[in-house]
């Protein structure tokens, strides 16, 4: 008998996994597929962290479906783009590691009925007038999904972001929330508005906290905890995970996790996966890592604050090195309750490319392409000197009526409370806007100025908003000649402040082609694995297009489960021991 054989063990399984998400809830799966026993351990007291809240969209190209969305790909094709896009800041063997495994994995998940998605057939890269890019295909979105599915489960998922729903918690997407803003002008529009109330009613009057009618990455994770769910897979709330074992050879042998108050030690005979959400609410790192001023900007849970990248750092695990950025950025503006608590927003596809708004910096200046993917945004805001941090986005009142402009809804939503927080700003002029901003009001009003002039032309010389197909698909179709363009007309005027956020980290652990965590001579920990934020970014922290966390995250939370089923190191070593 060795010594780990001797050692006190509260609980013993093949695989423990720490995080809920979709990379660490595909390992659990992957590996109970392949017949390992597997328990699930999860910080907070939901499941789906990160990939609960977002919105849902899975990179992967060459998957099955691009020709039939009408976007037949190649492997030269999406490398070509991932070279102009990514380059160095992630290693090819890596990047290969992926297209490889990608498609495969979301074959293998939809065969087994654990995931299902359809693809995008209008979907551009976020830079696709660079070589290789593609219009569609390589974005998937998780189908819709019953809530109700999941039984006593569905209070245990963690509910999507409350900002993205309606009448008391339910789920819309782009689509739906046209047809309501829509449904007094068209029949079509009123029809799909009425099938989703009803619906919705139901839902609450059969006693569920919110719709179950899921969408987005709510569908995402609901369909993964369905699948631990009916698999019978073990799972433990409120069971952070706070020491990683290793044996006298160094693997890693089990881990330590905190349930009801006691420490309880798990023996893993395969391994540990740590998928715990990357470091975005880590102060600490953050300060250390991410380009300044920072803040407490994103908007993963707040939880998400390092834990399983200081288990591995703990085990001798490197962090990677020459990467693009060490976060994935979006534009967030910030409500202050009046408890002291602080609401975040995501400012992500809705309103900065819609026609008739502007950003502009504390010179009262723009500085960016307001319709550019979120992540361009803010590298936009760091580039400047000093940051454009905070800076505005600024309409008039047929944009905030018609759009919504942050938390403040459209379609004459009370905006009042949002005025008197200070989150919304308002001036009866420019010139009065341009005061409660804090900008100077002459620059302010020549920027408009010189922006009315070129979007009533439709095109915009100064940053190009609307001038490619990404820019464009976000804007307003019916909108001419440029969706995105369309001068500010009278006031009064509206403006938020967003600062440089987060929608996760793309520093992590180092890791090769089979999610094993790698060490600083770049050799594998025995037994130890990364997915998700956890692990170092296949993108490098660069953003090549929508989905490029998720996918990633499942399929290396497949191979982590793929190889730990492969391992030979457990039960035939254990029998003749």
């Amino acid at each position: 008998m060795n010594a780990m054989d001797a050692m006190h063990w509260d609980h013993e399984t093949d695989v423990v996994v720490a995080g809920s998400g979709a990379g660490g809830m595909t390992a659990a799966l992957t590996a109970h597929e392949a017949g390992l026993d597997v328990l699930l351990v999860e910080k907070t007291d939901r499941i789906g962290g990160s990939t609960a809240i977002s919105g849902g969209a899975l990179w992967i190209p060459l998957n099955s479906q691009t020709e039939a969305a009408g976007h037949p790909d190649s492997f030269e094709q999406v490398w070509r783009y991932l070279e102009q896009t990514v380059g160095a800041a992630s290693s090819d063997a890596m990047k290969r590691a992926y297209l490889d495994a990608a498609p495969r994995m979301l074959d293998d998940l939809a065969a087994r009925g654990l995931l299902h998605a359809a693809a995008r057939t209008a979907s551009p890269d976020y830079y696709p007038d660079l070589p290789g890019a593609a219009l569609g295909g390589r974005s998937l979105d998780p189908v819709e999904f019953d809530g109700r599915k999941l039984g006593r489960h569905f209070g245990v998922l963690r509910d999507p972001l409350r900002e993205f729903t309606v009448a008391g918690g339910m789920m819309v997407n782009v689509t739906d929330v046209r047809h309501l803003l829509a449904a007094a002008r068209s029949l079509e529009s009123l029809r799909h508005a009425l099938k989703l109330l009803l619906r919705h009613a139901g839902d609450r009057l059969r006693g569920y906290h919110r719709g179950t009618r899921l969408l987005l990455g709510n569908a995402l994770a609901a369909q993964l905890f369905h699948g631990i769910v009916t698999r019978g897979i073990p799972y433990w709330l409120r069971a952070p995970a706070r020491e990683l074992v290793r044996d006298s050879d160094g693997r890693a042998a089990g881990l330590v996790v905190v349930r009801e108050g006691r420490p309880l030690r798990i023996r893993a005979r395969r391994g540990v996966v740590v998928a715990t959400g990357g470091f975005p609410w880590d102060a600490g790192r953050r300060a250390q890592t991410y380009p300044q001023p920072t803040g407490p900007w994103s908007m993963a849970p707040r939880d998400n604050a390092g834990d399983g990248i200081r288990l591995a750092e703990a085990a001798g695990a490197a962090l990677g090195e020459g990467y693009a950025s060490p976060a994935f950025w979006a534009p967030v503006s910030v409500l202050e309750r009046p408890d002291g608590s602080r609401l975040n927003y995501p400012h992500l596809v809705w309103d900065r490319a819609k026609p008739g708004l502007i950003a502009v910096n504390d010179a009262g200046e723009r500085f960016v392409n307001e319709s550019a993917s979120y992540h361009e945004f803010v590298l936009a805001m760091h580039r400047g000197r000093p940051p454009a941090i905070p800076a505005f986005l600024l309409c008039d009142q047929r944009f905030i009526d018609t759009w919504g402009l942050g938390l403040a809804l459209p379609g004459g939503r009370p905006r009042r409370h949002l005025i008197e927080a200070g989150y919304l700003l308002r001036g009866a002029t420019l010139q009065d806007l341009a005061a409660t901003m804090g900008v100077p009001g002459e620059a302010l009003r020549n920027t408009v100025a010189r922006y009315n002039v070129h979007a009533a032309r439709g095109a915009d010389p100064d940053f190009g908003k609307g001038g490619n197909a990404y820019n464009r698909y976000l804007g307003d179709p019916e909108h001419r000649p440029n969706p995105c363009l369309a001068p500010l007309g009278a006031g009064p005027y509206y403006a938020v402040k967003v600062y440089a956020g987060d929608i996760g980290t793309a520093l992590g652990v180092q890791a090769n082609e089979n999610a094993q965590a790698l060490d600083a001579s770049g050799r594998p920990i025995p037994g130890l694995y990364v997915a998700g934020n956890d692990m170092q970014s296949v993108m490098g922290g660069a953003y090549p297009g929508p989905g490029i966390t998720l996918g990633p995250a499942l399929t290396f939370g497949w191979l982590a489960g793929r190889h730990l089923a492969r391992s030979e190191n457990v039960r035939e070593t254990l029998q003749t021991s």
